[in-house]
């Protein structure tokens, strides 16, 4: 079967096969193939609905920008699962099943396509404003050009091209303030007159991938240790001028100085952007040029959308035009508030913004289904809500590459830089509207796999010899079909069979697998569940024990059962402990619970075998009176030690006794300093810091804890671990076997029930409920000329190839780096298998398989067409925070840099058409690496604020290692919403605004999350009636800082802002605790530590300053 080629129309999967038993399911649901009629969307940057007409022959699909904030913008009913699912009444994206990605072919020089002119269609996407008067587009960033990459003959309006008059003032230095140096204060940039001047376009030798370029401060030529000239206009790209309310207690935008250059994007020009406006041209994907909607949320237009997702059309002819920089009014210093002097020299707003890239991506891609029948398509951003039809590659909520076009040799990829990895997350929760993996029985010969690698049969596998043989698509080894699977090809050299058998149409599917897939060759019992709970003093006065007794009573009855099973097969058991371990025998025959106590920690058994895990049903009683005993047990405990490596030994050893996989669940609340195996000191040491020895804060403090994981992986006994610190409790080391065996760390430090029950509980319940598979080993496997060289997870591996697990759930993802081992075909493609062997709560074995085929490709545009930032920033992130374990954190961050540069400058130096040295030219779907790679390198972990504690770089460390790319995504550039701008009767969320303070205006509220955090801040202006209706005080004074909870009120403002609240919760894995922050107030600094386009007090870069050192870094490597 040629993988490229789109699937036929699909019957329905549900009848059973005469070869093929048991496979009784709904039916697939008859999917349209490639005889489906076109839609009016192309391919995925196709032509958006409106424009309508063919795209010139040749024209590349531009890869989707990458983004910002979170997942989901419906408001998730709140059991749904959360990232990149929506609610009732969403709209789903994607390309039409029936477009196939255009490429060129090697020998074409990309974009010297022949383009014919085109009228001017209304567009029908942007329902903003009229777009801005070339007057407010020109003069906007100081020497920092902005273009994408120019069309073949014609000069748009207010684009600056022809020879550029010399003016030396274009590249000054800035002097180092700061990281990255920000600007003197109180001096106006210097006007630069750079490229200026419209004339006509010569045609250019070669058009490249669209590009967003910028010209920067840190322009070769004299370096001007000052800068002089009149400030510039406030009117900035898609914010508010100057004199909006919404700037008030904030520094001017950056303004850029006259003749400043915008070109759009190489290769054919844009399509125009409206009839009524024929003066403008719609600038390509992320060219900032005149025509783009407001910002979203904002008053004043929002110029130059990028319209991600539209094919360029021809250009339409337009008079030269010449702009004089003069003639356009600019506010004097002095009209300006006081705090409102020049701080920057760049429009903050002229610079590539995260919002507006999501937003355009969700306008563009998350109206249509996102079919995976094409090999190698970009799927729409994690932020947007589209739904995933299955057409024989994977969905990307299971598997997110950094690119889907890889370079064909390991030269082009060193060159090029950029990390070939999948972020795999291969029990990934679907949307209620997509069907879950199919699962197919084979009977007792199990699963079809090929002889020599082993792969398991999959849609890209080719038959031959009538059906008879099969050629592996992985090793291309000649395998016999067993007469059970025969089936007839039809006339294309397909099996007739195939649209019946989901492992021959579907990327995603599960085989039941034989008692040969099972240890000691037989099959495995249902796996049980162990609660492990600290006594000491500390768990007893917060009132933690308690109330963990209180919420099992009940959560017992919610454990997760499959398909449509009465009760679960889980088994439970019951361990407390401090200095010594007390085991209990809820045995169903019993009157009362029976405790035992094993006080020899260093050689730890099991005291009980029959009655210690049981049914909850048939021991209800008995469990119930052991919950309401336990906390009055140790009311009056005394006991301030405990022990922590006993208690896991002791539950791993009650799970072998038992034969069985589990998890154990640790409620744990202090540094186990007591006498025992794993007892651990206290060796915080703030001093290290930024010294050599800093590495040491991240890694354990024994080797006993790894020897341990090792153990429990073998068992198949999975640790999640529940913090309860009043102090350090080293984090680094306690989280080894959580880490190892595939479990999760959560921790809620000085824990009071009052204030943090709630996010305690609604972890807790999420935790037991969800779906787990246990002893696991996954596998990746690839076609010939790539493998899989390096892993990052939660998991453990024993050689090179398997990663193990001893538990994996829904929100785990394992990323896996590539490299090249030979040459690749760009006919062929590459292809990508990860297959997952584990146990399912219902004691079945199971392997789960996902399949992807990627293209390859000979030319680098290519590569940086196809990329996709976020999972890119997801892998460099874990990349870096795996560094920490061995490196000086400094020596992380510079590597970082140095490859963000590289990758950068390899495409200036490649793809991009020859421009100044002073523009920063950035690829289309990269020209969020910067601003999302400054967010990584400010986190706590590679630079911490003087409040953020080793304990807490540890837990966020080994909290990334298993983030899926959403996640990361809103962790490191934070979501901040405007909660008064919208109206309120508005069901949907509404839009975010840039992570920066200069966004925030005082007379409004803003919610802002990152996944774990959740801040409501109050701007000191607010209107009355507003802090009425949410707070029930009658002004902003009364209104308590830190609360955590809102008044529940009957009014529509109040119902908005907490059903938002609830719908941000149901989206993310973890239970995010409200903080309200009053402006002014003390709490508003850790607000401020989320506002990450800002510089940091930690002395993290602005977002504007690190372009800046980017395109330093850049030139130096280019130069």
């Amino acid at each position: 079967m040629n993988v490229n080629q789109s699937a036929p129309p699909v019957p329905p999967f549900g009848q059973p096969q005469p070869v093929y038993p048991g496979y009784h399911q709904s039916s697939y649901g008859g999917q349209p193939g490639s005889t489906a009629p076109p839609t009016p969307y192309g391919a995925y940057n196709g032509p958006v609905p409106g424009y309508q007409q063919t795209p010139p022959p040749g024209v590349s699909r531009a890869p989707p920008s990458s983004e910002a904030p979170p997942a989901s913008t419906a408001q998730a009913p709140c059991g749904q699962a959360a990232y990149g699912q929506f609610g009732q009444g969403d709209v789903q994206n994607g390309p039409s099943s029936t477009v196939q990605m255009q490429r060129f072919p090697g020998s074409q020089p990309f974009g010297s396509v022949p383009l014919a002119p085109v009228v001017s269609q209304p567009a029908v996407l942007q329902p903003y404003g009229p777009p801005p008067t070339s007057a407010q587009v020109t003069a906007q960033l100081a020497g920092m050009q902005i273009s994408g990459a120019v069309a073949p003959t014609l000069p748009p309006v207010g684009l600056g091209y022809g020879p550029p008059t010399s003016l030396g003032s274009a590249s000054g230095s800035f002097p180092n303030s700061g990281l990255y140096g920000s600007y003197p204060q109180g001096q106006a940039p210097p006007l630069s007159q750079a490229q200026g001047h419209l004339g006509a376009q010569p045609p250019q030798r070669s058009a490249p991938p669209q590009a967003s370029s910028f010209t920067s401060p840190a322009s070769g030529g004299p370096r001007m240790p000052s800068m002089t000239g009149p400030l510039l206009p406030g009117q900035s790209f898609g914010g508010p001028s100057v004199s909006q309310p919404n700037h008030v207690s904030s520094p001017p935008p950056q303004t850029l100085p006259p003749g400043t250059q915008m070109t759009g994007p190489p290769g054919p020009p844009p399509p125009m952007h409206s009839s009524q406006q024929p003066g403008y041209q719609l600038q390509q994907n992320g060219s900032f040029g005149p025509a783009r909607g407001p910002q979203p949320n904002y008053g004043s237009p929002y110029p130059g959308a990028p319209t991600f997702g539209s094919q360029p059309g021809p250009p339409q002819p337009l008079p030269p035009k010449r702009l004089d920089p003069d003639a356009i009014p600019s506010p004097q210093l002095n009209e300006l508030p006081p705090q409102q002097k020049t701080r920057h020299r760049i429009d903050p707003d002229a610079i590539p913004s995260p919002i507006q890239v999501i937003e355009d991506d969700r306008n563009n891609r998350g109206s249509e289904p996102f079919v995976t029948g094409v090999r190698g398509q970009v799927p729409p951003l994690v932020t947007t809500n589209f739904l995933v039809k299955d057409q024989g590659n994977a969905s990307p909520r299971y598997i997110r590459c950094t690119s889907y076009n890889i370079p064909c040799t390991s030269d082009m990829a060193k060159q090029a830089q950029v990390p070939l990895a999948a972020v795999i997350k291969p029990l990934a929760r679907l949307p209620p509207e997509e069907a879950s993996p199919y699962v197919v029985d084979h009977g007792e010969s199990g699963p079809l796999r090929c002889n020599r690698c082993k792969a398991y049969m999959c849609p890209f596998m080719q038959f031959v010899e009538g059906g008879r043989r099969f050629q592996c698509c992985f090793c291309s080894c000649i395998n016999d079909v067993p007469p059970q699977y025969f089936q007839h090809l039809d006339h294309t050299g397909k099996r007739v069979d195939a649209y019946d058998r989901p492992e021959l149409s579907l990327g995603s599917y599960e085989f039941l697998a034989t008692v040969d897939y099972c240890k000691n060759n037989k099959f495995p019992s249902p796996p049980a569940f162990i609660f492990m709970i600290d006594v000491s003093y500390n768990a007893i006065r917060s009132g933690l024990v308690r109330l963990l007794c209180e919420e099992l009573k009940s959560l017992l009855d919610f454990l997760p059962r499959e398909g449509g099973a009465e009760e679960s097969a889980i088994r439970v058991g019951f361990v407390t402990y401090n200095k010594v371990l007390h085991f209990y025998n809820v045995k169903s025959s019993l009157a009362q619970p029976q405790m035992m106590v094993v006080s020899d920690v260093a050689d730890m058994f099991v005291p009980l075998l029959d009655g210690f895990l049981v049914n909850v049903s048939e021991s209800r009683a008995v469990i119930t009176s052991l919950l309401d005993q336990i906390p009055e047990m140790f009311a009056d405990t005394r006991e301030t030690e405990t022990v922590f490596a006993p208690v896991i030994q002791a539950g791993m050893e009650a799970l072998k006794a038992a034969e069985c996989a589990g998890k154990l669940f640790l409620f744990h609340t202090s540094l186990p300093i007591a006498e025992a195996p794993g007892k651990l000191k206290n060796r915080d040491d703030r001093k290290l810091i930024n010294t050599d020895k800093e590495k040491t804060l991240f890694q354990p403090q024994t080797g006993a804890y790894q020897t341990l994981a090792k153990e429990c992986v073998a068992q198949g006994c999975c640790v999640d671990l529940f913090l309860f610190p009043n102090q350090y409790v080293d984090v680094a080391t306690l989280s080894v076997v959580p880490q190892l065996t595939g479990g999760s760390v959560y921790k809620y430090a000085c824990f009071q029930v009052e204030n943090d029950q709630e996010r305690f509980l609604s972890d807790l319940r999420r935790d037991v409920q969800k779906l787990v598979g246990f002893d696991a080993v996954m596998r990746v496997r690839t076609s010939t000329g790539i493998r899989a060289v390096d892993f990052f997870g939660a998991f453990y591996m024993s050689n090179t190839t398997d990663v193990e697990l001893a538990g994996l759930d829904g929100d785990k993802t394992v990323t896996v780096e590539f490299k090249h081992d030979d040459r690749l075909n760009e006919e062929s493609g590459a292809l990508l298998q990860c297959a997952l062997l584990y146990t399912s709560c219902a004691g079945q074995r199971r392997l789960r398989i996902h399949n992807l085929a990627l293209n390859c490709c000979t030319q680098l545009a290519d590569l940086y067409r196809n990329c996709e930032t976020d999972t890119l920033i997801n892998y460099m992130a874990k990349f870096a925070y795996r560094g920490v374990l061995n490196s000086p954190v400094k020596t992380v961050r510079d590597t970082l840099i140095t490859q963000c540069a590289q990758i950068l400058a390899c495409y200036r130096k490649n793809c991009a058409s020859p421009s100044s040295a002073g523009q920063l030219i950035l690829p289309e779907c990269m020209k969020l690496l910067p601003v999302y790679l400054n967010c990584v390198l400010k986190s706590d972990v590679l630079q911490p604020g003087a409040e953020v504690t080793t304990d807490d770089r540890a837990y966020v460390r080994q909290l990334v290692t298993s983030m899926d790319v959403a996640e990361t995504n809103v962790f490191f550039y934070p979501r901040l919403l405007p909660l008064t701008k919208s109206p309120i009767e508005s069901a949907t969320e509404p839009p975010a605004v840039r992570a920066s303070e200069e966004r925030l205006s005082n007379g409004d509220i803003y919610l802002l999350e990152n996944g774990l955090n959740l801040f409501l801040w109050v701007g000191a202006s607010v209107q009355q009636g507003v802090v009425q209706s949410l707070f029930s005080v009658s002004s902003f004074s009364q209104i308590t800082s830190g609360l955590s909870v809102l008044p529940v009120l009957d009014n529509p403002l109040s119902k908005k802002v907490r059903g938002l609240i609830d719908s941000l919760r149901a989206q993310r894995s973890r239970y995010m605790k409200l903080i309200v922050v009053k402006q002014e107030d003390k709490l508003e600094m850790l607000f401020k530590h989320f506002l990450v386009e800002d510089k940091s007090l930690s002395g993290g870069a602005s977002y504007v300053d690190f372009l800046c050192h980017m395109h330093k870094e850049i030139r130096q490597l280019l130069s």
